[in-house]
């Protein structure tokens, strides 16, 4: 066992897996401690969403985390993806995230756009400047992948618990060797002792 554990492949292979797997989890744990400490406050100008519906199919897909960038309201045209916090016609509260199809400025002034979800039958109710949290600059690779994974229950099993019980199996194996060469160690010094006395 201890060949096993000294030989060089085994030490590269294991030190790649364990910090693949430390880094993807640091990353994703990252991601979800900021999103929920922040409330999914701008951190240097970006926020991170996970997409919940299947509006923007095609686009982005349930489970992708997006990237939404701080961005100039009236630089945003048609054909834009922007997240926007919803406040009428049963999308109060909800964090949308569509395409703007209409751009109509108001009598007051302020424009007011018309977004819409790509797989969505029709439009959401319009909103104005004062609700876009930003536009859409893209999907997280990293992160998604993870996401994807963790959210069914196979993936968790297969890529976060069994990496995670086998890092811990191994770090258990290697201590019961080294206390097991440290033991064989000390008696073979208690023994040369011994024989040494006997002289």
């Amino acid at each position: 066992m201890r060949k096993i554990f000294d030989s060089k492949p085994y030490r590269i292979i294991s030190r790649i897996v364990e910090s693949l797997f430390v880094i993807t989890l640091v990353l994703y744990l990252a991601f979800v401690v900021v999103q929920r400490v922040t409330g999914n406050k701008s951190i240097f100008g970006y926020r991170l969403f996970v997409v919940a519906t299947g509006s923007m199919s095609g686009v982005y897909e349930i489970n992708d985390v997006i990237a939404v960038k701080d961005w100039d309201v009236k630089s945003l045209k048609v054909g834009d993806d922007v997240a926007y916090r919803g406040n009428r016609a049963g999308y109060e509260g909800l964090l949308v995230t569509h395409r703007i199809i209409k751009i109509e400025e108001g009598e007051d002034g302020v424009r007011h756009f018309v977004t819409q979800g790509v797989k969505a039958p029709t439009p959401d109710p319009s909103i104005t400047e004062s609700q876009i949290l930003g536009k859409v600059v893209g999907v997280v690779p990293i992160i998604t992948q993870v996401n994807h994974v963790v959210k069914t229950q196979l993936g968790f099993f297969l890529f976060v618990f069994c990496p995670l019980v086998l890092v811990i199996v191994l770090e258990v194996l290697q201590t019961i060797t080294d206390i097991q060469i440290e033991n064989n160690e000390i008696k073979r010094i208690e023994k040369q002792n011994n024989s040494e006395e006997i002289i």
